[in-house]
């Protein structure tokens, strides 16, 4: 691995548990001073990390953005990816919802035709509610393997507008009068597929644009629409 690469390497690994000195993160990556200061400013001055009297640290974004950067250096993706942590990768999706007006609840629960089932990530903002499958894969995806998930989650969504039909669940946003469920597959990193069966597959990198312009495309993905009328008492 290149000088680059190993920096950045040392500062996911040792920004896991909060700030570091710049020392340190010089004796891991096996970096001159020199060399180091002026890559670690650099990085500084991209925005990948904080640094103030010879100590820096990462929020969760910043260390997504500093694993991005060592797999476009040549880092290998699992080694990488190794270095970020379940809950880092689900609060920066959840933080970009939440920027663009989305109220957001983690790990719903359902039932269904006697079957109990979980949804990730489900995202609010009238009309739209947004169902997300958050893949924390450390390699790449195959297509046979994007399949089944993708399936899995259009089955997911497919069984929350059902019971939508019959009963308001317990989020205010699945009380609406109406509302579209629209299937999401979220990955750590960009793969080769952006959309399968008209369901997205965004990178965690990619949700903030996705969401930006969700509103104008919804109706060309994957949708379930519900409708509530007295009717649905009858279910």
């Amino acid at each position: 691995m290149n000088i680059e690469v190993n920096l950045l390497i040392s500062v996911l690994k040792l920004t896991r548990q909060g700030s570091v000195s710049l020392e340190l993160v010089k004796k891991d990556a096996r970096v001159s001073s020199e060399i180091a200061e002026k890559m670690l400013i650099k990085m500084g001055r991209d925005g990948l990390i904080y640094l103030r009297n010879k100590i820096l640290e990462a929020d969760s974004f910043q260390r997504l953005k500093l694993a991005m950067a060592a797999i476009n250096h040549g880092a290998d993706v699992e080694s990488v990816s190794s270095l970020l942590q379940w809950r880092e990768f689900e609060g920066i999706a959840v933080l970009a919802l939440e920027k663009n007006g989305y109220t957001v609840s983690k790990n719903f629960h359902f039932s269904h035709l006697g079957h109990r089932w979980e949804m990730d990530v489900i995202a609010c903002r009238k009309p739209l509610v947004i169902c997300i499958d958050c893949k924390h894969w450390r390699h790449g995806v195959a297509p046979s393997a994007l399949r089944k998930i993708v399936n899995d989650q259009i089955e997911r969504t497919s069984a929350l507008a059902e019971f939508l039909r019959c009963s308001a669940g317990k989020l205010e946003c699945l009380s609406w009068s109406y509302v579209r469920l629209l299937p999401v597959v979220l990955l750590l990193f960009a793969g080769r597929f952006k959309f399968y069966n008209d369901v997205p597959v965004v990178s965690v990198l990619q949700l903030q644009d996705f969401v930006n312009q969700l509103s104008i495309f919804a109706g060309d993905l994957k949708h379930f629409d519900v409708k509530r009328t007295n009717l649905n008492f009858f279910c």
